[in-house]
């Protein structure tokens, strides 16, 4: 049996199998990857990109709050790479809205898109070889309501439906003497 690298005795011989983890490092690994990514935006919103540096940023056009020219949609159903090097504008990052807004032009029609950050798949800066993936967070949709039941088809010799008044039921008061 192998002792723990860290010193605290336990054994590391697993069989190559992780153990689970009960608290999440993944989940605060990638949301602190998430925040390198951020502040790379807010840098090029506040002061451009300098020298050779620009920004591929692939995201989810099937993310709920992703908002883009319609006929960018048609073309790119679930995923868009867009890149950021020399011509975009108004770029703007709010944290607090988890979104990013950009003006690009397509085929030499300006567009404005909205992404949520969360819908954000890959971030990368080919200058310096950087680049970094994400899982897409897809807030989960509520449950489809479940089809109303049909009636059975009625057959040709079942019975007609009866009509019953509830008039032979009802208390009467008697009428009032005057």
């Amino acid at each position: 049996m192998e002792d723990d690298p860290t010193g605290h005795g336990g054994p590391t011989g697993n069989g190559g199998s992780q153990p689970e983890s009960l608290i999440p490092y993944e989940d605060w690994t990638e949301a602190a990857l998430r925040q390198v990514m951020v502040r790379a935006l807010h840098h090029a919103a506040a002061h451009g990109l300098p020298g050779n540096h620009h920004f591929y940023v692939t995201f989810r056009t099937d993310h709920p709050g992703t908002v883009l020219p319609p006929r960018l949609k048609a073309q790119y159903p679930q995923e868009m790479t867009i890149v950021l090097q020399h011509q975009f504008w108004d770029l703007t990052v709010d944290e607090a809205l988890d979104v990013m807004t950009v003006g690009l032009s397509f085929g030499g029609v300006p567009s404005t898109l909205r992404i949520p950050l969360s819908a954000i798949t890959a971030f990368a800066d080919p200058q310096v070889r950087y680049g970094l993936s994400f899982r897409a967070v897809i807030p989960a949709a509520p449950p489809e309501p479940e089809p109303a039941a049909e009636p059975p088809p009625e057959s040709a010799d079942a019975p007609a439906p009866q009509v019953v008044s509830l008039d032979a039921f009802r208390r009467r008061t008697p009428p009032k003497e005057s």
